[in-house]
Parts: C-alpha cells; structure tokens; sequence
C-alpha cells in the first residue's frame, strides 16, 4: 500500500527532482538520503547545486544519449562525479532520446524558419496524433527493458548500487526524468519490496513534479501554432508505459526478479545487498 510521503525536493533549476527515501516497502521503507530521481541537469545554478551536496548526493548517473548530452551538459556542483551509462544507445532516434530537442533546460535554442515550423507542425501531427506518441513511448519503454545497450547500462548502474565499497548517495536521470528514469526508479522499487501501487505512484507522480519544466514549452508550442495537446501526452506519463515496460519484463524474463538475474545477470548475494544497503525497518 502507498503512503503519503512528501519526497519532493523543489528545486528551480532541478526539475522533478524527488527521494526515493520513505516509500513503504516489505518490512519497512526504502532508506531516506540515499538515492534520488530527476530530469535534466543541464541548467543547474550555483545555490541548487550547493543544495545537491546539502542532500549529500554525491554521484550522478546520467542515462541520456550522447546526442542529448551534447545537447545540455549536466552541471555538476564540485565534490559531485558524473557517470554515463547511455541507455538507448542502440536506439538514439527513439522519442524518448529526441526530448533534448523541443527545448529542455540546458538544451542549445535552435532558430526554426517558417518553412520548417510548418514542416514540424505537420511531422509531429502525424507521428503524435490519434494517440501514436502514447504508443510510440510503449514501445520504447519496451526498448528500455531490454535492448542491448539497456541491459548493459542497466546492469552497470546496479552493479555500482550494490558494490562492496563504501556507497555514496546518488542521483540518476534522464531528460525529462520519467522514462529511462521512471524504469529505473520502479525496478528499483519493486526488488526492494515495494508493491506495484506504490511503484506505479512514484512513476505517475512524474505528471505534477514535471508541470513547471514543461508548461514553459507547451506555451511556446501555442504560440508557434502547434497543438499543445499533441505535445503533452509524450511529456508525461501513463500508467500504460509503465505497464509496457512490466509487461516486458514478464514475457522475456518471468518476473522482477529473471530481470534482475537473468537479464542484468546480478546475483542473489548482490540482490541481497540492495536490499540490506536500502531498507530500512520499521
């Protein structure tokens, strides 16, 4: 069962940024201070970075693509390592890795002429329309279970969580925080013992932590003359995507936990470290 939990950290040029800390798992919550969640940090400010090592975070895992990276560098505080684990480098023109370019935080502002507004007016028309981005992120959250440079990033990434040396409090995101990262925050939760709800309320709770990052664009989509409306479904999250995703996981791997050892090919006594170094009882 979900718990009310204020895990949000509101920091202006952090957007959705939030702890995985205080949500409720079997035989306790997962340990506060220790793992967060963001979008894009390629517009960090000097006081929101001074607030990241207040948090103690320590280490950011970055899961764009290169492209997206060369787009809008993070902007690390010192003290702070980045790693780059490319999670859809197999699939680097996948929508999820294409967020970087309609005007993210950090991103280089591209000048458009009206000849190519009209012509991405009408590609996005047809490509978002009737419902197609919804399907299209399906599809590529699909991709994030289990394409090669996935598993590979992914195995990377918990291997680093459960390593035997000292752990440092890390900070893991995307673009927009609810895709590549919305995976890893829910495979997260579910091995450690969340149950679905609870996964499923941390992945939706993207749609409110996200809104001043995006509002921004979807106002500049308006006065372009695109419909906002095609824009928005794809900047967010359904419970769908998720389900995509779950759904993946079941077919290829059985349950969270083939993915965990048949695909990122973990063992039991590092599953077992996950859950030791992350729960907390009570």
């Amino acid at each position: 069962m979900t718990e009310s939990v204020e895990r949000r950290i509101p920091l202006a040029t952090v957007p959705n940024l939030r702890t995985l800390g205080g949500l409720p798992v079997a035989g306790g919550s997962v340990a506060d201070g220790l793992i967060f969640r963001s979008a894009t940090l390629g517009a960090v400010s000097e006081p929101d970075g001074e607030a990241l090592v207040g948090l103690g975070i320590r280490r950011v895992v970055d899961f764009r693509t290169d492209g997206e990276r060369r787009s809008a560098p993070d902007k690390l505080p010192p003290g702070v390592t980045g790693v780059h684990l490319d999670v859809l480098g197999d699939h680097a023109r996948d929508l999820s890795a294409s967020l970087a370019h309609l005007g993210m935080p950090g991103a280089e502002g591209r000048e458009v002429s009206a000849e190519q507004l009209a012509a991405i007016k009408q590609q996005m028309a047809e490509m978002l329309g009737d419902g197609k981005g919804v399907k299209i992120l399906q599809d590529s959250n699909r991709l994030i279970v289990s394409s090669p440079s996935a598993i590979a990033a992914f195995r990377e990434f918990y291997e680093a969580l459960t390593a035997p040396e000292v752990y440092v409090p890390t900070l893991f995101h995307c673009t927009t925080g609810k895709d590549r990262t919305g995976w890893a925050a829910a495979s997260f939760l579910l091995l450690v013992g969340a149950d679905e709800e609870t996964a499923v309320a941390d992945y939706l709770q993207t749609n409110v932590d996200i809104l001043p990052m995006i509002e921004p664009m979807l106002e500049r989509a308006e006065r372009n003359g695109v419909d906002s409306s095609l824009i928005k479904p794809v900047l967010t999250v359904h419970e769908s995507m998720l389900q995509a995703a779950l759904d993946e996981v079941r077919e290829r791997f059985g349950s969270i936990e083939g993915y965990f050892t048949m695909g990122l090919g973990l063992s039991d006594a590092q599953l077992e470290t996950l859950h030791d170094r992350f729960v907390t009882a009570g």
